[in-house]
């Protein structure tokens, strides 16, 4: 789902009925922000975002009654502790690599049915988040933040810790810098 004025109120509202005990408003504004959320995190962390953003959810329900904010700030706030638990994650690895994968996980693909719309939809996510993930961090990470996440300027930055500026032109960057690559592709 785009974010959007109509979206934005939606969540707003999902998000203060889920901070008064509403466990249905709650799976309302985790439909509404979640696909955005794991674009970002699969940016940063790659396989492991689905991982990285269950432990940014548990947090994101254990500290929900302290959030303040609309919609829009709601996105903020998760995007916020989505990348500090990706960054702690980073560290982890990079501290004690893991062992490979077993083949369980083989058996847990999809159905026969979906597999072929599900193969296109990866495939394309997959060859975004790839060309995004070739762009300097900077920039890769205000695009996620501004055009998966759909967060605006002021947001991104408070997320990144910099200021509107920089993040605006960091996207902007990053974002003419992807065009190049896929216009210099297509011929």
């Amino acid at each position: 789902m785009r974010p959007g004025p109509d979206l934005d109120a939606r969540l707003a509202e999902a998000v203060e009925r889920a901070r008064r005990g509403d466990e249905g408003a709650f799976a309302e504004a985790y439909r509404i922000v979640h696909p955005g959320l794991l674009g970002y995190l699969r940016g940063i962390v790659g396989e492991d975002a689905e991982d990285v953003a269950s432990d940014a959810w548990l947090e994101i329900a254990r500290d929900l009654g302290r959030f303040r904010g609309d919609g829009a700030g709601f996105r903020g706030w998760t995007a916020t502790i989505a990348r500090h638990r990706a960054l702690d994650h980073l560290r982890r690895v990079r501290a004690r690599p893991r062992p490979a994968r077993f083949e369980q996980d083989l058996l847990e693909l999809p159905a026969a049915d979906d597999a072929a719309d599900e193969a296109l939809e990866a495939l394309s996510t997959e060859r975004a988040l790839a060309l995004v993930a070739g762009l300097p961090q900077d920039q890769a990470e205000a695009v996620l933040l501004r055009v998966v996440v759909g967060l605006d300027g002021p947001s991104a930055a408070r997320v990144l810790g910099k200021r509107p500026g920089a993040v605006r032109s960091a996207a902007h960057r990053g974002l003419r810098r992807l065009a190049k690559q896929l216009t210099g592709r297509g011929r």
